[in-house]
């Protein structure tokens, strides 16, 4: 693995490799619960939550076919059926990927859902996750119901293809891109057609997801093969901002290049992609950044990509974002969404190690998607103020990692939010906007990246406000006023996913009102709990002078 590769994915590679210890779900498998879905029966567990209550857990359920051979690359087809009774105790395994060693399997298209009541009449909220990683590594597997189940939910996690294997895009009708989309799609059905059996309700299922997850959420909102799938969303800390728009062929022959074949065929070099271990069709990321990606935003690159148009081939997105939000094709349901106040301390230690080059070329700060906008007399302009806003006439040093989190939080979390939020309230009414600034035990990350003596909560610390695991259970364990924190934030989750409001009284000394166009409303979620108006206002004007003058959608107006 490079150096920059490192570097950039120190956070990721904590993320999996510690949530992998936490696995292992302490259960009492007697009673073993038996559901019949769509494609035959499945035999769940039971087991306990943290607080001592019974639940039903199924894991590992197929729902769609492996992806696998000549279907490597391509949508999903659906699930195959099976005669008996399949065992759903132990999960299924994660998708293939590379962190730190080689991980998974190709077949890795399960579903795993928790539940409290197996009553057909129960008809249970539902909410749907989509994890995060950098649409590199990760899996559903990890994110145990504990916390969220106490407030009489289900939750469903899933895994979905990841890099070259779920987001390679040839532009060819076997290969248009989004395969790891359309996996996320083929869940949300299988939701729609089995969640009744294990107690569920099919006409309220939220689907929520962080970093990437956020992404995919975002685009669920546009895409209108989601349509009809979801009821509600959720973004934390992540938007469409990632969309490939151009470039993703040209990253799949670079590929090829470094696997050992130089082409200019698609057909030719899906063939030798489809030859290959699946092993070799991970860590591929940094090796295909080009000299601009090294230094200029965030380390995904095998993204979601907008599709050409093919007959008889459904495409998830086939229209640009902006585009799409111009004209109002967006599923139009109610939004949360939010950001953590220190999301950029994942990437400060990273940053400082460069700051020899960020200094001498600010123009690095420039976001990818308004590079494109602008002229290079512009794009050294815009390098310069911006270095100029955060830090005045002088060079960015090693003392100056808050102002190193703020600016990286604006530049690849804080603004986009702003903007989604502001852009998806002028087509629907109902968004509710969230900072969040917990500093506790809990914040799992933060610590584990030595930076504590910060300000603010870094990206990915929300989730182990929501989701229970071996990191943050001493911490939970040991401190009731954690417990009493993670009862409200889960409360604020699952409040929203049953009623499509966060907040339905003054039980946190504040109600959480609607984001409007003039009071850019949004819930402090920190003790005490608030309302806000334009959070981190002047950072985000800042950054809206920009956007306005590059021509793209902003806040202020279109």
């Amino acid at each position: 693995m490079s150096d920059i590769m490192m570097s950039h994915w120190k956070l990721f590679s904590i993320i999996v490799v510690c949530l992998q210890i936490s696995v292992v779900l302490s259960s009492k498998q007697h009673n073993d619960p038996i559901v019949t879905v769509k494609e035959g029966k499945v035999k769940g567990s039971l087991g306990y939550l943290v607080d001592g209550s019974p639940y039903y857990s199924f894991k590992g359920i197929p729902y769609a076919s492996p992806p696998v051979g000549n279907l490597r690359f391509k949508a999903p087809l659906p699930p195959r059926p099976w005669k008996g009774i399949r065992d759903a105790i132990d999960f299924g395994p994660i998708c293939k990927q590379f962190n730190i060693t080689y991980q998974g399997d190709e077949d890795c298209l399960f579903i795993n859902v928790y539940t409290k009541s197996l009553n057909k009449g129960a008809k249970l909220p539902v909410m749907v996750f989509i994890y995060g990683g950098s649409f590199t590594q990760g899996s559903g597997n990890f994110f145990l119901p504990d916390f969220l189940l106490q407030h009489d939910v289900i939750l469903v996690t899933f895994n979905y293809r990841l890099e070259v294997l779920g987001f390679l895009s040839l532009e060819t009708p076997d290969v248009p891109g989004n395969a790891a989309m359309k996996d996320q799609v083929a869940a949300l059905r299988w939701v729609q057609n089995n969640i009744a059996q294990f107690g569920g309700d099919s006409n309220s299922v939220t689907l929520f997801g962080e970093s990437a997850g956020a992404s995919c959420v975002s685009l669920h909102l546009l895409s209108p093969m989601s349509r009809g799938l979801f009821h509600k969303a959720i973004a934390q800390s992540g938007t469409y901002d990632l969309v490939q728009a151009v470039g993703a062929k040209e990253r799949a022959f670079r590929a090829g290049k470094i696997l050992g074949i130089e082409t200019n065929d698609v057909l030719v070099l899906l063939d030798y992609f489809r030859s290959l271990n699946a092993n070799a069709l991970t860590n591929l990321t940094a090796a295909t950044f080009t000299p601009d990606e090294i230094y200029r935003g965030l380390p995904a690159k095998f993204l979601p990509v907008v599709e050409k148009t093919f007959p008889k081939v459904e495409a998830f997105l086939n229209e640009v974002p902006e585009k799409l939000l111009l004209e109002g094709k967006v599923n139009r349901v109610p939004l949360m969404i939010g950001y953590n106040s220190g999301e950029g301390l994942v990437i400060v230690k990273y940053h400082v190690t460069r700051l020899d080059v960020y200094n001498k070329e600010p123009s690095f700060y420039v976001p990818r998607e308004i590079v494109e906008k602008i002229t290079k007399k512009q794009l050294i302009d815009f390098g310069d103020r911006i270095k100029r806003f955060y830090v005045g006439n002088r060079n960015i040093t090693e003392n100056d990692l808050n102002t190193i989190c703020d600016m990286q939080t604006d530049i690849n979390f804080a603004y986009n939010t702003h903007r989604f939020a502001h852009l998806y309230t002028e087509l629907c009414e109902s968004t509710y906007m969230y900072r969040f600034n917990f500093d506790t035990d809990l914040n799992v990350l933060k610590i584990a990246l030595g930076l504590t003596n910060l300000k603010g909560a870094s990206h990915g610390d929300e989730l182990f406000y929501i989701f229970y695991n071996y990191l943050n259970e001493r911490a939970y364990q040991s401190q009731e006023k954690l417990k009493n924190i993670v009862y409200k934030v889960t409360k604020l989750w699952t409040d929203f996913a049953k009623t499509g409001r966060p907040t339905l009284d003054n039980h946190l000394g504040a109600i959480w009102e609607p984001y409007t166009i003039e009071g850019k409303e949004f819930f402090n979620i920190e003790e005490p709990f608030s309302l806000g108006h334009y959070a981190d206002k002047q950072r985000m004007q800042f950054w809206d002078e920009l956007y306005t003058e590059a021509g793209l959608l902003h806040i202020s107006g279109k």
